[in-house]
């Protein structure tokens, strides 16, 4: 036996192809009925197959049965904004006039340290209970927000990629900055958090709206001197925003390009929204190998439009999902899958038909991918971090009746998407900690194996002079 070794026995769909790809047999999903999982003390998925056969091969580690729920991968959100959490459900107005009324005025809270804090412990509350291991979350215009949140992150070992938000115009002064600062302050908060545990950090302009060339130039510097550093913001989201930015920018082609001019696109580039692109943006983010994070339930509430999954994927874009709290409507990955798979049937001919296979994958390892996390987590293959969710929902409700009584694999997965949410997230793991049971959730020791060994992460830890 090797010591510290698991046995998880349990029902499993994972998605280890992408079921975008051409020719790729539907259902586009791995299905197994009795699934055996090795996983090491370390937290490392060591072999996989019946369980019959892997407990044979195993036969000192400890079993944990998960029959009586439905093993899923941890869920992969890639636009999440930390600061917006009490905004949620702010209905009835488009993005502009939502950020003044709702956005702004409580992101400037956080400048306060105790309400940072606080609003830390409720973002990290709502991702766990939404069953989201990872993200890429948008963060605070205030630094020692950011600490609060990397903190709170790496109690229970969250995987975050996130940074300090900078903007020097056409928002409230005290969200406001200079270069020089944004710089300084973004290489003072990756020096402490960039590739510790699970943390990595992310260069964040709020959008080119709010960032002037200069800003840009020092989100550039900061890439250029953080080693393994994302990039993110948002594009193409509204269309007044979108002719505003091309008032403000003459001499770009357009809004991808206010991006592209500084070299801050490439692999560890993601973009939120991008519901209204040119042609030849697609294709420089295909060229890039930038991801965008679709965000359904936020373009609905804020009606910035119907996004062309048909075009990204025919461009070769990559595109995952991401909650856009708090204008979208909630944490759960399920929701935003339903609302991606409503989007492309409101689109008719020019949508991009869905299967459950479609949306499980937009959920997790697409995320994975677009985090630079594809060969760590995203799917239960052999060698990957567990990071895992167990789905349980309660007795007589719609998603318990509808899975007991599904016709297939496939049906039953796309119950999930359409019925479940956060009561039904009844276990969480990351890297094989168990941080969620029941509702209850569960610190992680920085003494536990599992802590003491982190997975390698795009880009080795460190500040380049």
């Amino acid at each position: 036996m090797i010591p510290g070794e698991v046995l998880y026995r349990a029902r499993a769909y994972d998605t280890p192809d992408n079921p975008f790809t051409d020719g790729l047999a539907r259902p586009g999903f791995r299905y197994d009925d009795d699934l055996g999982l090795v996983v090491s003390a370390q937290g490392v998925i060591t072999a996989r197959g019946p369980f019959a056969a892997m407990a044979a091969a195993s036969p000192q580690a400890t079993v944990i049965d998960l029959r009586a729920g439905i093993l899923l991968p941890g869920l992969v959100d890639t636009h999440v904004h930390f600061p917006q959490v009490r905004v949620i459900g702010a209905l009835g107005m488009p993005l502009l006039e939502w950020l003044d009324r709702c956005a702004l005025p409580e992101e400037q809270h956080l400048a306060s340290p105790d309400y940072a804090a606080t609003i830390a412990g409720e973002f990290v509350a709502g991702l766990i209970a939404a069953g989201t291991t990872t993200s890429l979350v948008f963060g605070s215009h205030f630094a020692p927000a950011m600490d609060a949140l990397f903190a709170r992150a790496a109690h229970f070992g969250l995987r975050v990629t996130s940074g300090l938000v900078v903007s020097d115009r056409m928002l409230p002064e005290p969200l406001l900055t200079t270069p020089e600062r944004a710089y300084a302050e973004s290489l003072a908060l990756a020096a402490r958090w960039h590739g510790v545990g699970h943390a990595r950090y992310a260069v964040t302009p709020r959008f080119s709206l709010s960032a002037s060339d200069p800003i840009l130039a020092a989100c550039a510097s900061v890439m250029s001197e953080v080693e393994g550093a994302f990039f993110t913001s948002h594009v193409n989201e509204n269309l007044i925003e979108v002719a505003t930015v091309r008032g403000q920018f003459p001499e770009r082609s357009g809004y991808v390009d206010t991006y592209d001019h500084h070299g801050l696109l490439g692999p560890r580039s993601v973009l939120a929204h991008n519901v209204h692109p040119l042609d030849a943006e697609l294709a420089a983010l295909a060229d890039r190998s930038t991801s965008v994070a679709h965000c359904p339930s936020s373009n609905s509430a804020l009606g910035s439009g119907l996004f062309s999954l048909r075009r990204h994927v025919a461009s070769g874009v990559p595109v995952a999902l991401g909650s856009d709290v708090g204008a979208g409507t909630g944490f759960s990955l399920f929701k935003e899958g339903l609302q991606a798979y409503f989007v492309q049937r409101l689109l008719g001919d020019q949508g991009l038909p869905l299967a459950p296979g479609h949306l499980l994958h937009l959920s997790t390892s697409a995320g994975a991918a677009a985090l630079g996390l594809g060969e760590v987590i995203g799917d239960f293959s052999e060698g990957k971090q567990f990071d895992a969710i167990c789905l349980r929902p309660p007795a007589g409700t719609s998603l318990d009746i509808g899975l007991r009584h599904a016709g297939s694999p496939e049906e039953a997965l796309g119950k999930v998407f359409a019925l479940a949410g956060d009561a039904d997230v009844a276990d969480v793991w990351i890297a094989g900690e168990q941080i969620a049971s029941g509702g209850l959730l569960r610190p992680v020791s920085p003494l536990t194996p599992a802590r003491r060994h982190m997975p390698a992460v795009s880009g080795s830890r460190g500040i380049r002079r």
